[in-house]
């Protein structure tokens, strides 16, 4: 690790050396993260697929390009690593960058077991680091206006949210890892149910969970149906070898989440659902007002955030005015913010863990058919 940071209350002018690894669309957004903010110098790159990882570091200009994490760790003296991979991947490479002297920011889901994420909690307290999950969803101008709305009491106080991400068709390819439970953890409750639930919390402004009755379906990935196939089809183009069998995962998640508050939260994630279309949804209803809010699922589909309350006793509308949106890059800036700043306790991934603390719970009350306790 080189001399940029040496500690939680030192900070110089020296760039932090950034590394990256996984070629992937994600990983890609990372890169230009760390090509765009302010003392930052992204000097390598990892990923097994050795014609991408020419291509992506002439792309950024980025001379390390190494095989895999652990040689890109030997060789190219990280302050900071992105972890762009199949999420069952997440934990053992996070814990190694951490037990190296790297700070960590992962992909979402945090990794595929409450688990395995409170063993990289562990190793960011152990190694006196700051690891941070990526949740790029809940930096949308129209979640950073709802929650401070919230934050200031427009709303009164919240007792009640509903969120989801639902799909009419669009399972990821089936026979791929995010259809195999032992490398994904499951399927879009994880994968993308795990965005609506952190919009959920945030926005509520973090009440801590206590108790979680949930349901999961496999209704359209065991027949090979659901795919993104385009117009005209719902079938996959292709079955792998191996057939439907390779789809291990549920294709609908539910669940109803309570709060130590008493506030309570409805979530639900699918992959193919017979619904109109595809929606990413945050309603919130408060005593003094509720908010509604549509993100959109695709490019060029317009957003949606309009709060309803009273004022005078007159039913009225209230359309607050957005900043900028947010993404991947205000993820990796406030990363880099936080690794710079000289308070380290307060990044050190909880925030991804009480996520997947829900989500275990959430599958564990579906196998028992029961509500389930938080621990």
């Amino acid at each position: 690790m080189s001399n940029a940071v040496t500690d939680s209350s030192v900070t110089t002018a020296a760039p932090l050396r950034a590394g990256v690894v996984g070629l992937g669309w994600a990983g890609e957004q990372h890169m230009e993260g760390y090509l765009s903010a302010p003392e930052v110098e992204l000097v390598a790159i990892a990923g097994m697929e050795s014609d991408k990882l020419e291509i992506l570091g002439e792309r950024y200009g980025v001379a390390g390009r190494y095989p895999d994490l652990e040689s890109m760790l030997a060789d190219a003296d990280l302050d900071v690593v992105s972890i762009a991979t199949p999420t069952a991947l997440h934990a053992p490479m996070s814990i190694a960058a951490l037990d190296h002297g790297v700070h960590v920011l992962t992909e979402k889901p945090m990794a595929e077991s409450a688990d395995s994420a409170r063993a990289m909690v562990e190793a960011a307290r152990r190694n006196d680091r700051v690891l941070e999950v990526t949740f790029n969803k809940r930096r949308a101008a129209e979640i950073t206006a709802l929650a401070q709305l919230v934050a200031d009491g427009v709303l009164g106080e919240v007792y009640y949210a509903k969120a989801g991400w639902v799909r009419r068709r669009g399972i990821p390819g089936l026979g791929s890892w995010f259809t195999q439970r032992e490398m994904a953890g499951g399927g879009p409750l994880m994968d993308i149910g795990i965005h609506a639930l952190d919009m959920a919390l945030h926005v509520m402004g973090e009440p801590v969970p206590v108790k979680v009755s949930g349901a999961t379906y496999a209704e359209f990935g065991p027949r090979g149906l659901g795919g993104s196939r385009g117009a005209g089809s719902n079938k996959w183009s292709a079955k792998p070898a191996g057939g439907t069998e390779s789809f291990e995962v549920e294709d609908l998640g539910t669940a109803f989440v309570r709060m130590d508050s008493g506030a309570t939260l409805l979530l639900e994630a699918s992959w193919a659902q017979w619904v109109e279309k595809d929606s990413l949804y945050l309603s919130v209803y408060g005593t003094d007002g509720g908010a509604e809010l549509h993100l959109p699922t695709a490019l060029g589909q317009p957003s949606k955030l309009v709060v309803h309350t009273d004022v005078n006793d007159m039913p009225a509308v209230i359309t607050p005015v957005l900043g900028p949106r947010g993404d991947h890059a205000d993820c990796v800036r406030d990363f880099v913010l936080a690794v710079r700043g000289d308070n380290w306790d307060d990044h050190r991934g909880t925030v991804g863990l009480t996520r997947a603390e829900i989500i275990d719970a959430c599958y564990s009350s579906a196998d028992q058919a029961a509500e389930v306790s938080i621990a």
